[in-house]
């Protein structure tokens, strides 16, 4: 089955041809019988016998584009001048930038902006270093690290090759909850560096976000720095997953009217997300989980298990099942899939509980394509924006975060996830509720702030806050005087 056409592969195309009636027309024809969907058609120059215009087409891959180009090219007295690939146009110089918050036009500008007057606010900090949070960037920034071992789909292809993921991340963080991110990419795999490296950072950051470290290195980074550092670490690819996750499935159980406790859940994909997931599952009720991996069912019995593998085992699997996937799903109320393509069959489904949920989260190419499980499951999720109930972690780490520095929590506990795990759901009335509509879009302004000020609280309840509001930190500023 084909792809949809995307706008991660969209290209403006800017043809020269004839200026004469039904000339443009053969073209647009042209684009979509090739497969491509043609957006917007500009007007670029008009000449009495010759016209330019920018035609701009989303393709399903790089070789589709190219067979588009190359039939608009094949047409009579047609030429295709230029080819910009607008993916790449928009990452051109980087996709985030660093400015001043107020100008400097005068001499008592910078006399209080820099020296001599910034000496004074050194001091008041040196005195007591907690000001950092009001007094620096410290209050509202969060230090997107990756070593650009597990980036994507696309596994291992270091730090350079990781920063556009991460400038991504950036903006995300800006656009959808109003933090300050920046990108830190690291060249080196060991976990002691890594650990070193963020460490010595920490100082100018309010919060750590860990980006695409691959498994099972990843969890020992992140509970070493959780344990060395006064600020929250969090590891979206884990965590972030496994909140969104939860928030579906809460809403899922909402409209099949099953209880947490009745769930069988099958994981597919016993990675740092799948573990994590699990996790977070158990301690919201969830007492039937199975997880399979490339090799089979994941039980205690199996020989060759990484650590994580081996909590996995001695926390899931009460049945002690063995075997494949087809074994796994059998009687299932939930298949998650944070694996690989085409994995998941109809054949599958079809031995699955009455009104099975599924998750397939397997990207670009889930683990079976939606119009494949239409018909056999009652609730069909993904990770693509293309189909509806869209599993994103935007819906989650922004408002996570947002809330952790506007409280200056020291760290985002269980409790918090789980929190907003709740607030993500909520979003959604169960009036609203569908089952092409579990999850809120990650345009929905509502979530953000929902998932800050419910992990807020959560904060506060536990005694990991060390300010009540993001109000106070904001009213509270005042400096002594320091002549």
């Amino acid at each position: 089955m084909e792809a949809i056409p995307s706008a991660s592969y969209s290209m403006t195309l800017r043809v020269e041809f004839p200026h004469r009636g039904g000339t443009l027309g053969a073209i647009l024809t042209t684009v979509g019988e090739a497969g491509g969907m043609v957006g917007a058609v500009d007007i670029v120059r008009m000449q009495n016998d010759r016209s330019i215009r920018d035609i701009t087409v989303n393709a399903r891959d790089s070789k589709h584009g190219r067979r588009i180009v190359d039939a608009v090219e094949g047409l009579p007295e047609t030429h295709v001048i230029n080819i910009s690939d607008r993916t790449f146009l928009m990452h051109l110089g980087g996709k985030i930038e660093v400015r001043s918050k107020m100008p400097i036009r005068t001499r008592d500008d910078l006399s209080m902006a820099y020296t001599p007057g910034v000496a004074r606010v050194c001091r008041a900090i040196a005195e007591e270093p907690e000001r950092a949070f009001n007094l620096t960037i410290k209050r509202n920034t969060v230090a997107v690290v990756s070593d650009g071992t597990a980036v994507l789909g696309l596994g291992d292809i270091g730090p350079e090759a990781a920063m556009p993921v991460m400038e991504g991340k950036a903006m995300l963080f800006k656009q959808f909850a109003d933090v300050d991110a920046f990108p830190l990419c690291l060249d080196t795999k060991d976990p002691d560096e890594i650990v070193e490296t963020v460490k010595r950072l920490a100082p100018g950051f309010g919060g750590i976000n860990l980006e695409d470290i691959s498994a099972p290195r990843c969890f020992e980074i992140e509970e070493r720095l959780k344990r060395e550092l006064d600020i929250p670490v969090f590891h979206d690819d884990q965590h972030g997953t496994a909140v969104v996750v939860l928030a579906a499935l809460i809403n899922s159980l909402k409209i099949i009217g099953k209880g947490m406790k009745d769930l069988k859940v099958v994981i597919n994909g016993v990675g740092a997300s799948g573990v994590a997931c699990a996790k977070i599952m158990l301690a919201a009720g969830v007492e039937n989980i199975v997880g399979c991996d490339s090799r089979g069912i994941v039980h205690e019995a199996r020989e060759g298990l990484n650590s994580s593998k081996e909590w996995f085992a001695g926390h899931t699997n009460p049945e002690n099942r063995a075997g494949g996937l087809a074994e796994a799903v059998r009687g299932a109320d939930l298949f998650l899939g944070l694996s690989a393509p085409k994995v998941l069959t109809p054949e599958h489904l079809e031995s699955m509980a009455g009104d099975p949920i599924i998750f397939a989260m397997a990207n670009p190419e889930p683990e079976i394509m939606p119009e494949l499980a239409m018909g056999h499951a009652r609730i069909i999720a993904t990770g693509r924006s293309d189909y509806p109930n869209q599993i994103n972690n935007v819906l989650c780490f922004p408002g996570i975060f947002r809330g952790a520095l506007d409280v200056r929590a020291r760290e985002i506990s269980e409790d918090m996830k789980l929190a907003a795990a709740e607030a993500i759901a909520g979003v959604i009335s169960e009036e609203s509720l569908a089952e092409d509509y579990i999850i809120p879009s990650v345009f929905d302004e509502r979530v953000a702030p929902a998932v800050a000020e419910t992990v807020a609280e959560a904060a506060r309840k536990n005694g990991t806050a060390r300010r009540e509001s993001k109000q106070e930190q904001e009213t509270g500023v005042s400096a002594p005087l320091l002549f």
